[in-house]
Order: structure tokens, then sequence, then C-alpha cells
């Protein structure tokens, strides 16, 4: 999707703010663990490369993606640091993932017998970099005992092209008040750790909650994500740790003002119908942005005023319900501070009915990201 320079909407990210968010929880880590940044699904819809470079000068220590090819794009920017994919690799992909160094998971022993006759036939550049994933209850990727833990490290052991560098597991509640199901989670994987026959260079269960709200003797690496850009990885569940400062904005212009009288149509479908003689706006940004139709009834600021959008959200455009008159141009703020108000990415989200990480991550590539100390 191309980028739309020549219209007014635009994502500002505040690379002041994840540096800041990631020094807080740097300045908290117990000494020899080490950051890794998540910057998977574009920086969460943030950018990944930009994003990363913050990160970067903000202390992290090393960088997790989702896929290969995110691995990549970091790569291709010149960054030199560990990079860790988070997902299941194709073995047709070895090569290029030991040329670029990637670490990745090995997940189940199906994979890693795939993997090894693969290896039989084709030489890597240099030693796989492999994490055992451990499926304490996520009930997705991961060997869910200990014997299977145990049996693929033999093969791996086994293997003189791959090389044992990390072993992890992922919370799935480590976000909510009952920690029962987190402590259970916890006592399967410290079973299998216990088990080893030697520990490796990394051992991570550290997600952004786990780092906020449990105090977490295993491991040496934290997957710094969501609070990075900061945002509270439980929505309005649990208070933050400390305060988090969110690195998002999104801002457009009002590009036309328009004086209705009582009785006129908004949008598709006719659902709004002017009740007196109002002023209506118009601002360009619209589902195929990622502002879903579900925002309609929602409110954006223009010069510190909520503003209702009225109508249903168009592929491209939004109208919104103006207090009076603002000339063309204007600024209407999306998400972020405008005056002394302010609409948060958790905002949306409630509207949305969901959580904010997915809000931001539907943010598409057609919305410029520009960046700002």
């Amino acid at each position: 999707m191309v980028e739309s320079l020549h219209r007014p909407t635009r994502i500002i990210v505040h690379n002041d703010a994840i540096r800041q968010n990631i020094k807080q929880e740097i300045d908290r880590m117990p000494a020899g663990r080490e950051l890794f940044a998540v910057v998977k699904a574009n920086g969460y819809g943030h950018g990944a490369v930009a994003t990363a470079k913050a990160a970067l000068t903000g202390g992290a220590h090393g960088f997790c993606v989702a896929t290969v090819d995110e691995g990549i794009e970091l790569r291709e920017a010149g960054f030199t640091e560990p990079i860790l994919i988070l997902g299941v690799v194709d073995v047709v992909d070895l090569p290029l993932v030991a040329e670029l160094q990637l670490a990745f998971p090995v997940a189940s022993q199906q994979w890693l017998q795939k993997a090894r006759a693969y290896l039989s036939e084709v030489q890597v550049a240099t030693p796989l970099l492999v994490h055992l994933k451990v499926d304490s209850g996520m009930g997705r990727i991961g060997f869910r005992s200990s014997e299977a833990v145990l049996a693929a490290l033999a093969e791996i052991n086994e293997e003189p092209q791959m090389v044992f560098e990390g072993i992890f597991t992922h919370f799935a509640t480590a976000d909510e008040v009952d920690t029962g199901y987190y402590d259970e989670q916890n006592r399967r994987f410290n079973k299998i750790l216990q088990q080893l026959p030697c520990q490796p260079r990394y051992v991570h269960v550290s997600n952004s909650a786990t780092a906020l709200w449990h105090d977490q003797p295993v491991g040496n690496m934290i997957r710094f994500g969501v609070a990075m850009y900061g945002l509270n990885p439980s929505g309005h569940t649990l208070p933050g740790a400390y305060p988090l400062r969110p690195a998002l904005e999104l801002v457009s212009r009002l590009v036309q003002v328009k004086h209705l009288a009582a009785g006129e149509g908004i949008g598709y479908g006719e659902t709004y119908i002017t009740e007196t003689d109002e002023w209506i706006g118009t601002v360009p940004i619209g589902y195929a942005d990622g502002w879903i139709r579900k925002m309609q009834g929602f409110k954006v600021l223009v010069e510190g005023q909520f503003c209702e959008i009225v109508g249903r959200v168009c592929m491209d455009q939004i109208m919104i319900r103006l207090p009076k008159e603002f000339s063309e141009g204007t600024t209407v703020t999306l998400i972020g501070k405008n005056g002394s108000q302010e609409i948060t990415l958790q905002d949306v989200a409630d509207q949305q009915e969901t959580i904010h990480y997915e809000v931001a991550c539907l943010l598409s590539g057609r919305i410029p990201r520009e960046y700002t100390d």
C-alpha cells in the first residue's frame, strides 16, 4: 500500500517516549538481565526500523520480530544486534536465517526432524541459533513436556549446524489480577528448566506484563513489547508499575467545512440526520486507514473540543459535527493531546471493543509515519 504523502493525515511517533519507557524498565532490571525490544508487526504499527533505532539508543540489547522478513528488514537497515524470530520458520529458509544470524524457535519434534533431514543435504553459512519454545499453557507453539524438551535438545546437540542458544515460554495471563494460571505456567516452565543438563545463553519468560507486574527471578532477558510504546498491557485491569508515556499520535486536518440545515442526511445509509443547523467538517481518514466503521459516534479533537463522528465512516473520509465554523486546514487530533484534552489508544480500543494492540496494528501503511525527538 502506497503512503499517502499528499494528504494531511499523519501518525507522529515520539522517539523520546520510546527511549524513556525502555530506560525506566532497564533501570529496574536485575543486574545481568538484557532487554530485547519487540518491533514485530511494524513496531506495533509505530514503524519497525525507526522504533528499533529509538530502542537501541534507549539501551535495548537486541530485538524480537515475528517473521523472517521482519528480521531481514532490520538487518538491511544496518542492525547488527541479536534478533530473535518468535514464529515458526520454514526449513527451506534456514540458509537465509543462518546467513543473517537470526535466532528462531524450535517448537516441535516434527519440525526438528524435517529440519535435520534438510540440513543433511544443505550446508548453512554459520551455525543456526535455536531457542527451544516451551508451551507452558498458552496452547500456541512449543513443547508441552520435559520429556519432549529433552528429546529435542538431544537432537539439537547431535546436529552440528545448530547451536542451543535459548529456551523460553510465554505467559497467557500475566496482565490479570488473578495470578493462579500465571503461577501454574511458571511452575511448569521451571520444572522443565531444572531438568536441563545445561543452561543456554538466553532464558526468557518475561513479556511486558511479566516485567511490569511480576517479580520474576527466572531468566536473563526481557521481551519488552507493548510497554515500550507507552501502552499498559492490561488495558484498564492493572495500574502501571511506573508511568508509561504513549509514543503515538494520529492527526489530520479539516479538508472541508460546510453549514447544513436541519434534516440533512450525512454519509452512507443516511444514518445521521442533522437535528438543527449544523457545521459539518470532513477529515481525510477512513476504514482503509484502519479507522474502522465502529468509530461512528466516537469523538475527535478540534481546538481542544470534542467533536462527534457523524454518519458512517467511509473508506477514505469521516464527517464530524463541529461546535462552530472552523477554517479548512484546522488540525484534527484522533489520537493524542489537543489543547487540554486527550484521546488515547485505549479510548479508541474501548470504542472498538478490542485492545489497543489491535488498534495500533490496524493503522495502515497508507498513513505516513513521522518521527520526532
